[in-house]
Formats: structure tokens, C-alpha cells, sequence
């Protein structure tokens, strides 16, 4: 199987997991199994070492998959290993390989979500604040 290397994953990948952040969106998801059958699922988090995934149901632990998702800074394509399943529709993944403008596009998506929830976090605090001025006790 030509797509599924078996070399160690780069270092960048071998790193923490950095910050988790689940996308604004729903972000679809589609695997693509060693036997070329495609599985849909569905982006529940993602770090750039790995994520966690709603599937319909688990796959096989240890298995290598292909892993595409379209975030707004683009298309991620990488090779991921599925881990063992938290729940029935609940499975995590660490990225294999992930070439380097893929592993970009997904830094810079992780980046633009973790601005947005600080930029909503700081609107959410000021009109606490407000409400909190105006309050008539």
C-alpha cells in the first residue's frame, strides 16, 4: 500500500499535542481505509498531532487511515492512526504524516479558531461588565 508509509512520523508531529480546539463549524470528515473503502465521520477536536472523530462506528484500533477535512484555511490530507475508541461514535487519531502545507493550513485553522474564542470570550466579559455597571441593585 503505497499510501501508507511505514517511517517515522516527522518531528514536528512527534511533538505535544499543542492546543485542542473544536472548529466553529461542523467540520465533515472522510477516511479512507487500507482496503479503499471510505468512512464518513465528523471532526469533534483537533491539535496538530492528532484529533477526535464521530464515526458511526469504531474502527479497528492501530489501523492506518487516510484523513481528509476542510478547514476555512483549506483542505487537510494526512495519514493518521486511529486509536482506541472512547465510546461507540467516539475515536480518537494521532497524525502519522502530515506533509508540511497541510500541517500550515491546519496550524494557521487552529490559530484563527483559538482567536475567535478569545475575541468571543473578551465580548462576552465586556458585556458582563456592562450588565454588571447598569445592574440596578
Amino acid at each position: 500500500m503505497p499510501y501508507l508509509p511505514h517511517q517515522m512520523a516527522p518531528s514536528s508531529l512527534r511533538r505535544r499535542a499543542g492546543p485542542r480546539v473544536r472548529f466553529a463549524e461542523t467540520t465533515p470528515a472522510v477516511l479512507r481505509l487500507s482496503d479503499g473503502k471510505r468512512v464518513p465521520g465528523k471532526l469533534q477536536l483537533i491539535s496538530i498531532s492528532g484529533g477526535l472523530l464521530g464515526l458511526q462506528r469504531p474502527l479497528k484500533p492501530e489501523s492506518l487511515v487516510k484523513l481528509l477535512f476542510v478547514t476555512p484555511s483549506g483542505s487537510i490530507l494526512g495519514v493518521a492512526k486511529m486509536l482506541n475508541p472512547l465510546s461507540w461514535g467516539l475515536q480518537p487519531f494521532r497524525f502519522v504524516t502530515l506533509r508540511h502545507d497541510d500541517e500550515s493550513r491546519l496550524q494557521a485553522a487552529i490559530q484563527s479558531s483559538l482567536a475567535q474564542s478569545d475575541r468571543r470570550d473578551r465580548r462576552t466579559r465586556r458585556d458582563h461588565d456592562l450588565i454588571e455597571k447598569y445592574r440596578q441593585w
